[in-house]
């Protein structure tokens, strides 16, 4: 795919205020244009993403909602689907470009590292690494990434609560090749797990096991409630530092 070639930035919020402007800044660095989806909570996060340089779009909560409407809202060639809480060196513009320069592939997503690091998350990425490899599927914080025609075709993001990204992940893995960069990480707020790892680690198992068992989507959301964090600015200035950082970005079907 050319480097011409427009890329837009999708980034579902909700009560996000402290995290937004920094998430939208790393974007800009990514993205020719940066749509911030926000679930119309009371913090003023929709407003802070304007003020940062972001479009914004109103949904209802959710981030199968707000990803699928980023989606059909955005103009850009390539869809890259962010959290507020990821952040992505600005190398990446140029290996999701590199890696679609290849007409056979239709998108992917990258390698997972979790900050504040500890010795939960040591164990968790390797496994989490290991985990793509064998079932080929992106959970939301890989930075995932796909041609935009590719998307419409299959059709957006279920309206979940929660494994959207696993589920709509799985139908572009199917579709087509898939390129796994490893090289370059997608660094993620382990807020999630701070001080709750083995709680975390049992309510994902039981979301991962119900999904299985086709349970419906608003009983899975039980087991995965909002985590917001009091210690934001630390995250941010953790991934400031690693994304600054440069590599040469590897390829990997």
């Amino acid at each position: 795919m050319p480097q011409a070639a427009l890329l837009s930035v999708v980034i579902p919020t909700w009560n996000e205020a402290p995290l937004v402007a920094d998430a939208v800044a790393n974007a800009r660095a990514i993205g020719d244009e940066v749509i911030v989806v926000d679930g119309r909570g009371g913090d003023g996060t929709a407003a802070l993403a304007r003020e940062a340089g972001a479009r914004v779009v109103l949904t209802a909560k959710g981030r199968g909602i707000q990803e699928a409407a980023g989606g059909r809202a955005a103009s850009g060639d390539v869809l890259l689907f962010l959290h507020a809480d990821t952040r992505l060196p600005a190398e990446a513009r140029h290996a999701i470009l590199r890696a679609l320069d290849d007409p056979s592939v239709i998108g992917g997503g990258f390698y997972v590292r979790f900050l504040p690091s500890s010795w939960f998350t040591r164990l968790l990425e390797p496994v989490n690494d290991l985990r793509r490899r064998i079932v080929r599927r992106y959970y939301g914080d890989a930075g995932v990434f796909v041609r935009a025609e590719v998307y419409r075709r299959l059709g957006a993001h279920r309206p979940w609560p929660v494994m959207h990204d696993y589920e709509w992940s799985g139908r572009m893995e199917r579709a087509g090749r898939c390129v796994y960069i490893r090289d370059l990480c997608s660094w993620t707020s382990a807020r999630r797990f701070q001080g709750r790892e083995l709680r975390t680690l049992v309510r994902w198992l039981a979301v991962q096991g119900l999904y299985g068992l086709r349970a419906p989507p608003r009983v899975l959301g039980r087991f995965y409630p909002d985590v917001r964090c009091a210690h934001d600015e630390r995250f941010i200035a953790l991934a400031r530092a690693k994304t600054k950082a440069s590599a040469t970005p590897a390829l990997e079907a």
